[in-house]
């Protein structure tokens, strides 16, 4: 079996038993997953999703746990073309899947920044400002 896992909310469900190929073609299935990673958010993607939502942020619009192709993505601002991924402990072993999905969701364009959570818990107003310089086209 591949130990590397789908995503840190469900750590015992495992890449090899999730077709994505098949929720890229039932966007259905896809839809209700992201809906599903919506209501057991994170305690990390709570507290950025409470400076994110509702165009707090500096007037972007952010959406969280949204389909891009065959992934889904923590948080997105189509605006200014920017994904943002929380990673927990169980990305310590993903670096092949994260870098596969990089590599997909930059070649449509976007930027992709990766957050530890322990990074939101200490370090929220670097976060925030690191944020803020990208999608404002500062860094």
């Amino acid at each position: 079996t591949n130990p590397l896992t789908f995503c840190h909310r469900m750590p015992t469900f495992e890449i090899d038993t999730l077709d994505i190929s098949s929720m890229h073609r039932d966007p259905l299935r896809k839809t209700s997953h992201a809906r599903r990673l919506r209501t057991d958010s994170t305690p990390a993607e709570v507290i950025l999703w409470k400076h994110l939502r509702g165009r707090r942020f500096d007037e972007f619009k952010f959406r969280r746990q949204k389909p891009i192709g065959p992934y889904i993505v923590d948080f997105v601002c189509a605006g200014c073309q920017v994904i943002l991924e929380l990673d927990g402990e169980t990305h310590l072993n993903n670096k092949d899947y994260d870098d596969k999905r990089d590599t997909y969701l930059q070649a449509l364009g976007y930027r992709v920044l990766r957050f530890w959570n322990n990074q939101i818990y200490d370090e929220l107003d670097s976060v925030l400002e690191e944020i803020y310089l990208v999608c404002h086209g500062k860094k």
